[in-house]
């Protein structure tokens, strides 16, 4: 039995007659201090796969219109919903203010592995990532409320934060879908 690849039209038909987790859905991703603009577009390209309401930049995270944010989403800035503060703090005060549970991906030494987490709250998620090479900055660390980390096994210590993302969310889409 020959198997063929669905055109771009028919992945797109099948993409908007499933609908994401209410989880999901109601879910925001927070960027603070990225430089990378193919990661910011990765983050809008993965935000729009999975379903998120929402992507929160902050800091020096480049936001659209960039070309080169869009060369990497291919148009997905057009499809979620985004607002930039340089305050990180605007950002914090409002998912509070809606009663967000704020997930950090960041290794701490009370860091919960991905494969091992339970969201146990009706609160709907935001989950914070931070720079490439540093982390979530320490001024945002007392806003987290719980910390989630991937488990690897190689000698490098960190993943892309595009990867992160894509990882983390399909992580989250496992334990809320049906």
């Amino acid at each position: 039995m020959k198997t063929e690849k669905l055109s771009t039209r028919q992945i797109l038909e099948n993409n908007l007659a499933r609908e994401a987790p209410e989880e999901m859905k109601s879910m925001k991703i927070m960027l603070h201090n990225l430089r990378s603009m193919h990661n910011v577009g990765s983050a809008f390209r993965s935000a729009d796969a999975f379903g998120i309401s929402e992507i929160l930049l902050s800091g020096i995270t480049p936001h659209p219109p960039r070309p080169e944010i869009s060369k990497t989403a291919i148009g997905a800035e057009k499809y979620v919903e985004w607002s930039h503060y340089e305050n990180f703090k605007k950002h914090i005060d409002q998912l509070k203010t809606d009663d967000y549970q704020l997930i950090g991906l960041e290794q701490t030494d009370r860091s919960i592995h991905l494969t091992k987490f339970e969201p146990t709250s009706d609160r709907p998620i935001c989950l914070v990532y931070g720079n490439e090479v540093t982390g979530i900055d320490d001024e945002i660390l007392p806003y987290i409320d719980t910390f989630v980390d991937i488990p690897q096994y190689g000698h490098k210590h960190s993943l892309n934060v595009s990867v992160s993302i894509g990882v983390s969310l399909y992580g989250f889409l496992e334990r809320f879908w049906d």
